[in-house]
């Protein structure tokens, strides 16, 4: 099986290229499941129905969330109703939505994907590893799942590593969101687990992590704010993630990462 996961969208720049490139990606890699983080496509902050149903037409399969899950009013409207769309699975109880899922891909294939959110340098939360590792026991790689995805967006690169660690052997894939930033430390473990600490983003590079530069720059400078944030909204870059599977085992025989159009220098793996 071959996975393809793609980091946070960012605003109009990161739209505009996941309806422009993954269309081009899926035509040349043939994904068995594509997920899509859409936490920052509306407006740099949260994800409005809109957005969702431009990002699932773009072609993602699945679509998660992180800390700014519900900064755009309407996703308490629509997200209970979505089942492709997960939230993290470790806020309050009571959360609307779902954090985990089970999805039956075209070719017959089942895949759990798990969104979570980290608790270094972010707002409390619940145990994210606790709350994963139950998840995963409810539907076992191999047995349930044949493959085992999990979205962890959180600030701290300790923390998605050890995450990894954690379920090392029981997923296919674990992967950090949040920081923008793509990582380069793309590995399977000794269990077969692969591991990326941040995926990074879809959006404008030429920013400070997909923000016009001149505010951030301005407060980093002064300390003092003097206007909201605003995405860039250049020619945005794909980041992401693609992962091949034991068919048998669930567990990954294969990952690569995926930098396709905008400034970033590119990447497309041959397989």
């Amino acid at each position: 099986m071959r996975l393809l996961f793609l980091g946070d969208v960012v605003g109009r720049s990161g739209r505009d290229a996941l309806a422009l490139r993954l269309p081009e990606l899926q035509a040349r890699y043939g994904f068995d499941l594509v997920v899509v983080n859409g936490e920052n496509a509306s407006h740099g902050r949260g994800l409005t129905e809109q957005h969702y149903q431009e990002i699932r037409a773009a072609g993602a399969d699945v679509v998660t969330l992180g800390d700014h899950a519900f900064d755009q009013r309407d996703t308490l409207s629509f997200i209970a109703r979505e089942s492709q769309l997960l939230r993290p699975i470790n806020l309050a109880p009571g959360t609307p939505g779902r954090g985990a899922n089970l999805f039956a891909t075209a070719t017959g294939f089942q895949v759990l994907v798990i969104n979570a959110q980290g608790r270094v340098f972010m707002d409390p939360v619940d145990d994210p590893f606790r709350a994963v590792e139950a998840a995963i026991s409810a539907c076992p790689l191999s047995e349930q799942a044949d493959a085992i995805l999990v979205d962890f967006h959180t600030e701290a690169t300790s923390e998605i590593q050890a995450m990894g660690h954690f379920l090392d052997g029981k997923a296919t894939l674990v992967v950090g969101t949040h920081t923008h930033i793509p990582t380069s430390d793309h590995r399977i473990l000794k269990g077969g687990t692969a591991l990326m600490s941040d995926a990074g983003m879809c959006g404008d590079y030429d920013s400070v992590i997909g923000v016009e530069v001149d505010e951030p720059l301005n407060r980093f400078l002064t300390g003092i704010a003097s206007g909201r944030f605003t995405p860039a909204d250049g020619e945005g870059t794909l980041s992401g993630v693609i992962v091949e599977t034991d068919n048998r085992t669930g567990l990954a025989t294969r990952v690569e990462p995926v930098r396709h159009g905008g400034s970033l220098a590119q990447y497309l793996p041959v397989f």
